[in-house]
C-alpha cells in the first residue's frame, strides 16, 4: 500500500497516476474530502492536524507521501505546517512507513546563486521560515535515523489543469483565457519552472528506489531555462499570433496588497523574480538518466492546446 496525504491537489493527482500507471500498487488517498483518481483507489478522510486520524491514515502502508498544499495564509501555515509534519512523522516511525515529502524552495536565498541540494537555509519572511522550519524537522530525524524518509523539491510550478502559480496564474491562463499576460518584476530574469506530472512522476520514481532515502534530491526540470519573455513568445508560436504583455512593477504589488489579501499575502516570493532562479537538478538526471523531462515548449503547448 501507497497512501497520499494531501490528496486532492495537482501534484497528488499525478502521483496517483504515476503509481497506478508504473507500480501498479494499491493507493489510498488521504484528505478531508478525498476522491479517487484511479478506479481501484482507496479513499480515506482524515484530518492531518489530528494525531489519532493521522495514525490511522498511514496504518498498513509502505510508503507514505506527504503533499500537502495550503492557502496562501501565513498565519495558517505557522499553525498547521509544523503540526501536520510533527503528526506524520509520528505516525509514520509508529508504524514502520517510508516518508516522501514534497517540499519546494522558499526557504533558499532569493538570489541568482544556483541552488543544489546543498543549498543553505535562510529563509526571508514568515512562510519561507515556516517551511524551512519543518523541512528541518525532517531532517533532523532523518540524521538521528529514527525515520527512513527523502525529501523532494520543486521550484516553482507550471502545468496543466488547475496547476496553481504564479507564473500560471498570470502568464498561462491569461494566456488560454484570451487575455494579456502578465509578469512580475522583470522579464530578463531566467525562470526554472517544473512541469508539474514531471515533479509526481519522479516523486514516484523516487519513492520506489530504496537506495534514494535519507536524502534530498532536486526533482528534474529542463534546464534550457527561459525568460518570461521567451516563455511567451513561446506562446506566441504555438497560438501563431503575436502577444504582447504588461511588467506589473513591485509597487503596484504592493498597493494592491493594501486592498487585497492575496496581493499581501504574495509579496514575500516577489524578491525571486528579481534575479535568475537556477535550480540544479543535475543529482536527478545522473541517477535516473532514462527519465523524459519535458521541455518548455512541449509543457507550453500542452497547457494552450489542452
Amino acid at each position: 500500500m501507497q497512501t497520499i496525504l494531501g490528496a486532492n491537489g495537482q501534484i497528488a493527482g499525478e502521483l496517483a497516476k504515476a503509481l497506478y500507471r508504473n507500480y501498479k500498487t494499491a493507493i489510498r488517498l488521504v484528505s478531508r474530502n478525498p476522491k479517487k483518481v484511479n478506479d481501484t483507489d482507496e479513499v480515506f478522510a482524515a484530518n492531518l492536524l489530528e494525531a489519532q486520524a493521522t495514525d490511522r491514515a498511514v496504518q498498513g502502508s509502505e510508503i507514505v507521501y506527504l503533499t500537502v498544499g495550503l492557502p496562501m495564509d501565513v498565519q495558517l501555515w505557522e499553525k498547521q505546517f509544523p503540526v501536520m509534519m510533527q503528526n506524520v512523522i509520528n505516525a509514520c516511525k509508529k508504524h514502520g512507513c517510508k516518508l516522501v515529502f514534497f517540499d519546494n524552495t522558499y526557504m533558499y536565498p532569493k538570489t541568482s546563486t544556483p541552488q543544489t541540494e546543498d543549498s543553505p537555509f535562510t529563509p526571508v519572511g514568515r512562510k519561507s521560515v515556516v517551511r524551512a522550519q519543518i523541512a528541518t524537522l525532517l531532517l533532523q530525524e532523518m540524521n538521528n535515523r529514527s525515520i527512513e524518509a527523502v525529501i523532494c523539491r520543486a521550484p516553482e510550478f507550471y502545468g496543466p489543469d488547475q496547476t496553481q502559480s504564479l507564473t500560471n496564474t498570470l502568464v498561462f491562463d491569461k494566456i488560454k483565457q484570451g487575455k494579456k499576460p502578465k509578469v512580475p518584476l522583470r522579464d530578463n530574469t531566467l525562470r526554472t519552472l517544473i512541469w508539474t506530472p514531471d515533479a509526481s512522476r519522479a516523486m514516484a520514481l523516487i519513492g520506489n528506489t530504496p537506495d534514494a532515502f535519507n536524502q534530498t534530491w532536486h526533482l528534474p526540470c529542463d534546464d534550457h531555462r527561459l525568460t518570461y519573455k521567451q516563455l511567451i513568445d513561446c506562446a506566441a508560436e504555438v497560438c501563431q499570433k503575436e502577444m504582447s504583455y504588461n511588467v506589473i512593477p513591485m509597487w503596484v504589488f504592493k498597493l494592491g496588497g493594501l486592498f487585497n489579501k492575496q496581493l499581501r499575502e504574495v509579496q514575500e516570493l516577489l524578491p525571486r523574480y528579481k534575479y535568475d532562479n537556477l535550480f540544479v537538478s543535475d543529482k536527478f538526471k545522473s541517477r535516473f538518466p532514462d527519465f523524459k523531462i519535458t521541455t518548455y515548449q512541449e509543457g507550453i503547448a500542452s497547457i494552450i492546446n489542452g
